[in-house]
């Protein structure tokens, strides 16, 4: 059973403030997987924030956190890793790591996904 558990959320940060969310994955070759992440805020759609390759050499994120988040794995823990940095508090939303075959930005190119962990930043 592939499990995919989001952690370091929950709390409220202020906006210029930084947050380090994870993602432990298990049941899964992991190494076999992109790892992406997702967000989705109040009465908005799910987006796409970043995605990194299965061995973690190529890495991709939105327009709206480049250059704040920095997205990073480590195949021998199995986790994945979204450091924010310079949080916003359009960045407000319950934020999703996901695992599919290919590094895609489209929802629908993964399979697995975590239950998701709540970001919450204050003006």
């Amino acid at each position: 059973q592939v499990q995919l558990v989001e952690s370091g959320g929950g709390g409220l940060v202020q906006a210029g403030g930084s947050l380090r969310l994870s993602c432990a994955a298990s049941g899964l070759t992991f190494g076999r997987y992109a790892m992406g992440w997702f967000r989705q805020a109040p009465a908005k759609e799910r987006e796409f924030v970043a995605v990194i390759t299965r061995s973690g050499s190529g890495t991709y994120y939105a327009d709206s956190v480049r250059g704040r988040f920095t997205i990073s794995r480590d195949n021998a823990k199995n986790t994945v890793t979204l450091q924010m940095n310079s949080l916003k508090p359009e960045d407000t939303a319950v934020y999703y790591c996901a695992a599919g075959l290919d590094a895609l930005v489209t929802m629908n190119a993964y399979d697995y996904w975590g239950q998701g962990t709540q970001v919450t930043v204050s003006s």
